[in-house]
């Protein structure tokens, strides 16, 4: 007669590993749900972070207009978030990475500018820095390419230097400045909040290292 085999004890977990399962979960949901940013914030977080490879053309233009750099940061964020939006024409006619009217562009004495600023510009004249300089135009040829172009980043980031340091940013009456580029008190909210949190931002930097 066969023997009956013992039965085999089934392997239980260490006390350890079983008290570590709840305890992670716990810190996941903490993560995401809890005392840290959600995922949805987190992304959000993520999309305000200056691209690094706009900071050395904001900090060459503020050098050369006299402005904070993180000023045309905050700038670039409010009016196209970095560059990231689909279209960047508004439904007023503002054009570019930084929004500019094509009448402020060029300048206000352009034969075809009146009401928002829209005009009826050739492209020819909207980027010559002498149709600008004729005008009274804020538009900058940074690049040196022989073209103030709007959609011309440097171009662009050069050009709302030369604004805002024409409009009270290189005196330090930054406020009034803002104000000028978008006559809206939320935009100079927003762009203030932004400009101070991106000064705030490169401190901590600095002091890190």
């Amino acid at each position: 007669m066969a023997k009956k085999r013992p039965k085999r004890r089934e392997k239980k977990g260490s006390p350890l590993k079983i008290l570590l399962i709840p305890i992670t979960i716990l810190f996941a949901y903490f993560v995401v749900y809890g005392g840290f940013l959600t995922y949805q914030e987190l992304s959000e977080e993520a999309k305000d972070e200056i691209p690094a490879e706009y900071i050395p053309i904001y900090k060459d233009a503020a050098r050369e207009y006299g402005v904070p750099w993180n000023l045309l940061a905050a700038h670039h964020r409010v009016e196209t978030k970095f560059s990231t939006m689909k279209t960047m024409v508004s439904p007023v006619g503002a054009e570019g990475h930084l929004q500019f009217m094509p009448c402020t562009f060029v300048g206000w004495s352009h034969p075809t500018c009146d009401g928002l600023g829209k005009g009826e510009i050739p492209q020819k004249e909207l980027t010559d820095p002498e149709v600008i300089a004729k005008y009274g135009g804020y538009g900058v040829d940074a690049d040196g390419d022989g073209k103030a172009d709007p959609w011309d980043i440097e171009d662009a980031v050069y050009s709302a230097a030369n604004y805002l340091a024409s409009n009270g940013a290189a005196d330090g009456d930054i406020e009034r400045a803002v104000f000028a580029y978008n006559h809206s008190e939320k935009y100079v909210e927003d762009v203030l909040f932004f400009a101070e949190r991106y000064k705030q931002d490169s401190n901590k930097k600095q002091t890190a290292e």
